[in-house]
């Protein structure tokens, strides 16, 4: 991703800033694909994180709400594949979101 990609993405997400945490993660733990569709076994070995995000997350309609979630709670100790992004492009984007919010994790 591009910084102009980092910057549009973050931007996107500021209408979720005041939804509180719990809401968040009710809303991605009841309506997030990745925890209900998907038996960790279908995946190929050795895949990509970014490949498996682009299968996780394809169609899942709480992307925004997943990403927004994982920057608020892990920042930049992400791991894993959260909100149709690997852990590299997370670890990327956090200090753009971050400074959109003033500069304070919530």
């Amino acid at each position: 991703m591009t910084d102009d990609e980092y910057a549009e993405l973050a931007a996107q997400l500021d209408r979720l800033s005041a939804v509180p945490d719990d809401v968040l993660s009710e809303v991605v733990a009841r309506d997030g694909l990745c925890l209900w569709a998907f038996d960790r076994s279908d995946f190929p070995e050795g895949e990509t994180d970014r490949a498996t995000a682009a299968r996780m997350c394809a169609g899942c309609p709480v992307v925004d709400e997943c990403l927004e979630l994982d920057l608020r709670t892990a920042g930049e100790n992400t791991v894993g594949v959260w909100g149709a992004l690997p852990d590299t492009d997370r670890r990327a984007l956090f200090p753009v979101w971050l400074r959109r919010r003033g500069g304070e994790a919530r």
